[in-house]
């Protein structure tokens, strides 16, 4: 009985903010356009569909985090699986040496990367965010990535060469499949960890190219439509909760075998 009483106690600790929010998003929080304060309805969501920057910042969103994703596993399935198959000196101290690199606070990298991306052309653009988010998402993807890999035996891909599969065959055909769980908990993290950060993406749009993140932090000031906010809010949840719904199952068969 305490046990159901403790998960439901934190079942609502944890969805009160969010029913709050949605419920916002609902309601007229300033009078506008014979709207009186306090009305049920969608006028919010409309309004926020009718903002050009808001629609764009949505567009921006997805081309960074999907590019992001694309680049960290594209880039780190080849890197785990030398990791994983190949010794060499140092391969431990390597795979040590990204991970410490994904602790450093982005704060501390974000000038030089700023002057870096600014010669190359590359700020107030969807692109300079998803390669610098890729940084420090690619240590995350290959060190998820190299476990899953190592956990399987190696006479899987001698069985594989012997059978005639060249080597991007058997990544393909056989290799991927095998490893799908891991890949969906790889994209998993790297969509999180791109889709919230802010950091790099309120430096690296200065004039344009601004992500959600930014678009919702402009919507403050000095009267703060607080529906509008909810709804931009909420419109920004559903990106999240699609990703976990597509790759659910692998997700928990990720979690299941690495337990």
């Amino acid at each position: 009985m305490m046990r159901a009483l403790s998960l439901g106690a934190l079942v609502i600790f944890i969805l009160l903010p969010l029913v709050q929010a949605v419920m916002l998003s609902f309601t007229a929080t300033v009078a506008s356009d014979g709207v009186v304060e306090g009305t049920i309805g969608l006028m919010n969501y409309a309004k926020v569909l009718a903002a050009p920057e808001l629609r764009a910042s949505m567009v921006n969103s997805a081309i960074y985090v999907i590019l992001n994703v694309g680049l960290c596993i594209a880039l780190g399935l080849p890197a785990a699986y030398a990791l994983a198959r190949y010794s060499f000196i140092g391969d431990r101290h390597f795979l040590l040496a990204i991970l410490v690199f994904r602790l450093t606070p982005p704060v501390v990298l974000s000038l030089p990367i700023f002057i870096l991306f600014s010669k190359l052309g590359l700020v107030n653009s969807p692109v300079g965010i998803a390669l610098v988010h890729c940084l420090f998402n690619l240590p995350v993807a290959i060190w998820i990535l190299e476990s899953f890999i190592r956990a399987v035996p190696r006479a899987f891909d001698e069985t594989a060469f012997l059978d005639g599969h060249s080597g991007p065959s058997f990544f393909f055909r056989h290799l991927i499949p095998v490893i799908a769980p891991g890949i969906g908990v790889a994209a998993f993290f790297c969509f999180i960890f791109s889709w919230v950060e802010v950091v790099f993406a309120r430096i690296l749009t200065v004039t344009a190219g601004k992500p959600i993140t930014m678009a919702i932090n402009a919507m403050f000031g000095f009267q703060t439509d607080m529906g509008m906010v909810m709804a931009m809010t909420c419109l920004s949840l559903l990106p999240g909760v699609a990703m976990i719904w597509f790759v659910r199952n692998n997700i928990a068969r990720g979690f299941t075998l690495r337990a």
